[in-house]
């Protein structure tokens, strides 16, 4: 009986050879034929609306250098209130200038947070890098850029040396959360829209291949690893191409804890699907939080939910970050009365609107 055992794995063995052999020639066949259409699609930027915003007077303008000689340009936007409750960097979204902060943050100057912001490389009036055009992807640039901002933050002479908030929109919201798990200066974050580069390319894959290919069961056969391979091998060639890389906000989200989280997603998002925003939820740990708001498309969460948008981001920075707590809670019933709760973020996943 041995002899037939022998003869059963014999024929296993060779049926997973055949079809190593068969994903192998599958891939260089994709390598050759479809990955400079990934390519190209990859680098075409997006049609929607992006926010500009207009100046505030009462806002100071700053400048300051990233590590590759680029010269940033940013806003330092001060409380009006007599006690100072923290500061606060904003993220902004692919293609928005440094004045379209103030819709999302006006409700958190007036109560007591210091605002700043400032515009990646080759964005706004920011200084571009020569060979690098920005797209909606986050790179190693935008991170350096954060971490920039960052070094000119914390040689201010109003620093706070305890630390500061981070508050940011899509691309913007990615980069600052790669560089958050790196920095402890940044103290807890809020996100709206963010996503990560390599999780997102692999069902767009999928819709992709399905434009110049017509074999829909293979399609459908093919695990999402495999399509992975194919979004690396992508994007070693844009890398190649345009001097960048693209950092995995897969592995950067486990590091921010034990610093809370709060994560802002739209329930009628194209661009970035709940569920995808849902999968990166479940990578970060506790304290976090995410809250979708149901009928918001691509960045429109706060234009949908409104004063519940204010009131849940308001009372997330006054427990984490305020310095006066006591403070904070007069601060947050600013917005449509006191806060149902000053408790620390969890784990449930609160979906709806206001």
């Amino acid at each position: 009986m041995w002899w037939l055992l022998w003869i059963a794995l014999g024929l296993v063995g060779a049926a997973v050879l055949a079809v190593a052999l068969a994903l192998a020639a599958l891939y260089v066949y994709l390598y050759l034929y479809y990955l400079r259409y990934l390519v190209r699609i990859f680098q075409e930027k997006p049609l929607f609306i992006v926010p500009k915003g207009q100046p505030v007077e009462d806002a100071q303008e700053v400048s300051f250098p990233n590590s590759d000689g680029q010269t940033l340009r940013g806003i330092y936007w001060p409380t009006a209130q007599p006690h100072r409750q923290g500061v606060i960097l904003f993220g902004l979204e692919f293609g928005s200038n440094r004045w379209s902060c103030v819709p999302y943050c006006q409700f958190l100057r007036d109560a007591g947070f210091d605002i700043f912001t400032f515009e990646f490389r080759g964005q706004g009036d920011s200084e571009p890098e020569p060979g690098y055009e920005p797209l909606q992807w986050v790179t190693d640039h935008e991170v350096m850029d954060v971490f920039a901002a960052l070094t000119y933050l914390q040689g201010r002479p109003d620093a706070d040396p305890r630390g500061a908030g981070f508050f940011g929109i899509s691309k913007g919201g990615s980069a600052g959360l790669l560089a958050a798990a790196r920095s402890p200066y940044l103290r807890c974050c809020v996100t709206d829209g963010v996503f990560a580069t390599h999780s997102t390319m692999v069902p767009y894959m999928r819709k992709w291949i399905s434009i110049y290919s017509k074999r829909a069961l293979l399609q459908k056969l093919l695990p999402d690893w495999y399509y992975g391979l194919l979004a690396r091998a992508g994007l070693k060639l844009i890398r190649r191409d345009n001097g960048c890389r693209f950092p995995h906000l897969e592995r950067a989200l486990p590091k921010l804890a034990p610093r809370p989280l709060l994560m802002i997603h739209g329930g009628a998002d194209t661009y970035i699907k709940p569920e995808m925003a849902r999968a990166l939820y479940r990578l970060a740990r506790q304290p976090k939080e995410l809250w979708v708001v149901e009928g918001a498309k691509h960045n429109q969460a706060l234009h949908e939910a409104g004063e519940e948008y204010r009131r849940r981001v308001l009372a997330f920075f006054c427990h984490h970050l305020a310095s006066d707590l006591a403070s904070s809670n007069g601060a947050a019933a600013m917005i449509d009365g006191t806060p149902k709760s000053h408790a620390p973020v969890g784990p449930e996943i609160s979906e709806g609107t206001a």
